[in-house]
């Protein structure tokens, strides 16, 4: 019997809508890491982006997120609005008490680390599991030069040892580089604006925890 904790990135997002692009780094970060799975974790609501007037419902977006998902090892998940948390570093530290035999490990965008200084304990985040930065069109300069990487300093990885990633102490962050992909939920909502109508009547199942979303 294999006894290995199962190795599970954790993709954070507001998914409005999820898109291929989503998929497509999330598969390339599945296998530079070695991992089991992903979870998306679709956000209740992020707090630096408050007020959003084209944000859709969770039931929704979790509903798209689903659907992109299909026939892969990345599970779709609104566990943060049942653990009832608000902030990422809360969030993380509720779910590695919940799944003890899981390794986790955060992958955000380059445009996420330019601003990760100003998420909320950001520094306790890094100090719970390791970090994977995918690199995204026009962010890199902003991801080098921003605080958090400042921070980091010597704790960077190199990128042929992302698989290794379970024997890191933390912190510690690689930076994955693959194919630019020019798509995103922006573009595709000024498309189709009323995108989440085609959920509306949906029944949305919580691929990690098995809930019904209302």
């Amino acid at each position: 019997m294999n006894n290995r904790p199962v190795r599970t990135g954790l993709l954070g997002g507001s998914f409005n809508p999820a898109h291929r692009g989503h998929r497509a780094i999330s598969l390339f970060a599945m296998e530079a890491l070695g991992l089991d799975e992903i979870w998306w974790m679709v956000s209740p609501g992020n707090p630096l982006k408050a007020g959003a007037s084209d944000m859709a419902s969770l039931k929704a977006r979790l509903a798209s997120a689903r659907k992109m998902s299909r026939r892969s090892r990345i599970r779709a998940t609104a566990i943060e609005s049942q653990l009832g948390t608000r902030y990422t570093v809360d969030t993380l530290s509720k779910l590695r008490k919940r799944h003890p035999r899981r390794e986790f490990i955060w992958i955000m965008g380059a445009d996420n680390l330019a601003n990760f200084h100003r998420w909320h304990r950001w520094r306790d985040i890094a100090r719970q599991m390791p970090i994977a930065v995918i690199a995204r069109p026009g962010y890199d300069g902003g991801a080098i030069t921003a605080p958090a990487m400042a921070w980091f300093g010597h704790r960077v990885r190199p990128r042929d040892q992302a698989s290794d990633w379970t024997r890191w102490s933390m912190p510690a962050l690689v930076q994955l580089r693959f194919r630019p992909d020019p798509r995103s939920a922006t573009a595709l909502r000024r498309g189709d604006p009323d995108w989440s109508l085609d959920y509306a009547d949906a029944i949305v199942r919580d691929a990690v925890t098995r809930q019904v979303l209302a």
